[in-house]
């Protein structure tokens, strides 16, 4: 019989998976900071690149498990990798998340992060997502950039590092400010830091915005499941 969580369940935080060291650091930094916040144990794992993996995570929790997807859109990894990699695991207990966006928290962040990086309101912002070729991702995407457009007095249309036209590096200009949809430093940020605009935001990161976004996505599934059961 599958046991339901409650509010002390573990959380296991699933990012993408990363050779560059930046991109672990900040998946940690937020597995502490929601620990710390929600007092419960916090665990990561990632789908793909580095371990450890979602079995390996899983196998070194007992009882019920509340997966969160350190992800900005549902894409593939969000849609199928995770719950494959789950279903391969035999575990019948894990509760699973929305991923972290498109959210309005995480537009707030972002919107913080451009202000911290000199923007100013009238100057241009220029959304930038990492790329995809899965259409739900892309449609999140515009989601996210209408929502942070909306803070920002603009409409704003996604653009992208790889993979989704248009590319950023395409249409940029010298005035432009750059808020990256990326949730950890890396390749991707690095290539937006080095086109010559005015000004490109630092990473979502750590932000309390998107600490936030975590325990609320945590608590809301771990009480459905405990009125569920």
């Amino acid at each position: 019989m599958r046991r339901s969580a409650t509010l002390s369940t573990p959380l296991l935080l699933v990012a993408h998976g990363t050779r560059d060291p930046a991109g672990p650091l900040v998946v940690e930094q937020l597995a502490d900071a929601v620990s710390a916040r929600l007092r419960v144990s916090v665990h990561v794992a990632y789908v793909d690149v580095i371990g450890p993996t979602v079995e390996e995570a899983l196998r070194g929790i007992d009882g019920p498990v509340i997966a969160l997807p350190a992800f900005l859109a549902a894409g593939y990894h969000v849609r199928i990798d995770l719950p494959e990699q789950i279903a391969a695991t035999g575990r019948e207990d894990v509760t699973t998340c929305a991923p972290l966006g498109p959210d309005p928290q995480i537009a707030e962040a972002m919107l913080q992060r451009l202000v911290a990086a000199g923007w100013q309101p009238g100057q241009r912002v220029l959304f930038a997502a990492a790329g995809s070729s899965d259409e739900r991702a892309l449609g999140d995407v515009r989601t996210a950039a209408r929502q942070l457009g909306r803070r920002c007095g603009q409409w704003l249309s996604p653009s992208h590092v790889t993979a989704a036209q248009p590319l950023i590096e395409q249409i940029c200009r010298p005035g432009d400010f750059v808020a990256p949809y990326l949730l950890a430093p890396g390749l991707f940020h690095r290539r937006l830091a080095a086109l010559p605009v005015a000004g490109v935001a630092e990473p979502i990161g750590a932000h309390p915005r998107v600490l936030e976004l975590i325990a609320r996505r945590y608590l809301a599934a771990a009480r459905d499941d405990v009125s569920a059961a």
